[in-house]
């Protein structure tokens, strides 16, 4: 079991950055895989980015080159930082950890106007 908590969401203007927060309550070391989903209204939710516990990093086609997920170990911090944000990347975006089932923090709203 673990709990993960989002923070870094916010509203922000086409091209600009944010940078999102993932607290986990216990270590993230023995998780196999740490990721970032999104879910727009009326849409299913989707991949954005994950990470392994080798770091190995997989991206959605749609935000590789602009968004970046990275972990502190030591911290129990996974990040997502997100650069040339455009209106389609408007969301909530939810924090995932994956050992053997999946668990969700409650996700943090980011808005991009145009």
């Amino acid at each position: 079991q673990v709990q993960l908590v989002e923070s870094g969401g916010g509203l922000v203007q086409a091209g600009g950055s944010l940078r999102l927060s993932c607290a986990a309550s216990r270590s993230i070391v023995p998780f196999n895989r740490m990721g970032w989903y999104r879910q727009a209204p009326g849409k299913q939710r989707e991949l954005v980015a994950t990470i392994t516990s080798g770091s190995s990093t997989n991206y959605a086609a749609s935000v590789k080159g602009r968004f970046t997920i990275s972990r502190d170990n030591a911290k129990n911090m996974v990040y997502l930082q997100m650069n040339s944000l455009k209106p389609e990347d408007t969301a909530v975006y939810y924090c995932n950890a994956y050992w053997g089932a999946d668990f969700w923090g409650q996700g943090t709203q980011v808005t991009v106007s145009s």
